[in-house]
């Protein structure tokens, strides 16, 4: 609920299986609509050099980070709520029926400044539904 609006999200994680359990170009993809508005919203963070992203391995379910004690829990409702702050801060509209990605590393410093950085050991699941 932001400002008497009701919003639904998802998250996702998509990459490359390279075979024998390895995988790689690990993306976690967050997408936010407001209800019954066509229009959506994907934050998208792509693993890279220095960005970390849930890989099987060091990272869990919806943990992303530029390193281990600065992580960003996407399954926590107050994340998502701050994310979409920081994307309506940037223009994003609610009422727009196309949908807009926005590269999730270009906000997440705010977004860690805003809510704290957090171990990636504290990320819980949540269910989220869309």
């Amino acid at each position: 609920m932001v400002e008497g609006e009701n919003f639904l999200w998802t998250l996702s994680h998509i990459h490359r299986a390279l075979g024998n359990g390895l995988y790689e170009d690990c993306c976690e993809t967050l997408v936010i609509r407001q209800f019954k508005a066509r229009g959506r919203l994907h934050i998208v963070f792509q693993a890279g050099s220095g960005r970390l992203v849930p890989d099987g391995n060091l990272m869990p379910s919806g943990a992303v980070g530029t390193d281990l004690g600065r992580t960003l829990n996407l399954h926590e409702p107050g994340t998502v709520r701050a994310l979409l702050d920081a994307a309506l801060k940037r223009g994003w509209r609610t009422d727009d029926p196309g949908t807009e990605e926005i590269d999730g590393w270009s906000i997440f410093d705010e977004v860690v400044q805003y809510r704290g950085a957090t171990s990636p050991d504290r990320a819980v699941r949540m269910d989220s539904s869309f």
